[in-house]
């Protein structure tokens, strides 16, 4: 398998253990508007078994529409299933909606101390979820039977502070002395919003969230430094300052309320039709650029702190569990919200 590419060839035949099965029927029972192809399972598991190159076809166009798949999966089980079987390498804005979604980072057991600290001073950005024990990959709270070396649509993996690569599965990285680290997201508030008539504009336009970095620095933990990263989605001023900063300011275990409203040169940011990450949105007028606390944070301390071997979820790439989001409200997470964490 080519890095980043997908998991299945031409000659993959239907995987005869039940495990892969399953996940072909999650991906094809789901009403998958990113592929041409049926949504029945039953069918679809016919179709793959009859020709061998039905199966590669179906990940090659859900792969590459997956940047517009918005809504595809209307669980996080399902989208899981569909990441590990290669059929969906596209961002997880708008999907599993109600389900939440999170941050992944995979670091040597030996440094989970040190970055737990981290998240716990700066829990803004790096609000932690679930930690893995040492050595094992599956979230037990946010998704039982779950698998975080296949179970991403994205990864990118990082060598002494580089990122070298970006793939689909990191099953050949793996080693029994790594450490999973779940962090909430902004993505799990985004279906509120849209019930409150304030749909996110990346997701009406179909595109990655735009990330920048910013001049906010945080509090240090061993060789975790840096300064926060936000994701921005524009709004007029009063629905900003009022049901925008409301709803997600419910969520603190998914950034909370926006850290900044209006002018980016405050927080560093200087051109918001060049993010960092994700891609660039519109601005109407009459709105603001409102930005959150982002969870590509760490990925800002990972390149610092130089580490031999960091996985983390591709920008936009999400984990999406099985929690629902509502339960995010009396979830605990380590230190106090702070939208500036030195000051």
């Amino acid at each position: 398998m080519s890095a980043g590419g997908s998991r299945l060839t031409s000659a993959t035949a239907l995987p005869e253990d039940s495990k892969h099965t399953q996940d072909w029927q999650l991906f094809a029972s789901t009403s998958c508007q990113s592929c041409s192809v049926t949504t029945d399972a039953a069918a679809v598991l016919s179709q793959v078994s009859s020709s061998p190159t039905a199966l590669h076809n179906m990940a090659t166009v859900a792969g590459s529409r997956g940047a517009s798949a918005f809504g595809s999966f209307a669980t996080g089980k399902a989208l899981r299933g569909a990441c590990r079987a290669g059929a969906f390498a596209g961002p997880t804005a708008g999907q599993a909606p109600g389900h939440v979604q999170a941050n992944l980072v995979i670091l040597p057991g030996r440094y989970a101390e040190q970055f737990s600290d981290f998240c716990a001073q700066n829990s803004a950005p790096c609000p932690l979820l679930e930690a893995t024990a040492v050595g094992s990959y599956e979230p037990t709270r946010l998704a039982p039977g779950a698998d975080l070396r296949t179970d991403l649509p994205k990864y990118h993996v990082w060598r002494e502070g580089e990122m070298v690569e970006e793939r689909t599965e990191v099953l050949d990285l793996w080693r029994d002395d790594m450490q999973g680290f779940l962090l909430g997201c902004s993505f799990t508030w985004e279906d509120l919003l849209a019930e409150a008539q304030l749909m996110p504009r990346h997701i009406q336009e179909q595109r990655n969230v735009p990330m920048f970095n910013t001049s906010i620095k945080l509090r240090s933990s061993g060789p975790f430094q840096g300064n926060m990263v936000v994701s921005m989605r524009p709004y007029r001023p009063e629905d900003a300052a009022g049901p925008v900063s409301d709803i997600t300011g419910r969520y603190l275990a998914a950034h909370g309320p926006p850290v900044h409203i209006g002018e980016p040169a405050e927080i560093g940011v200087k051109d918001l039709s060049k993010p960092d990450y994700g891609e660039a949105v519109s601005l109407r007028a009459g709105e603001v650029p409102v930005f959150w606390a982002c969870g590509v944070t760490p990925q800002n301390a990972l390149r610092n702190a130089r580490l031999p071997l960091v996985i983390t979820h591709a920008p936009g790439h999400m984990f999406v569990g099985d929690v629902r989001n509502d339960e995010l409200l009396s979830w605990p997470v380590p230190g106090s919200w702070n939208a500036r964490p030195t000051e």
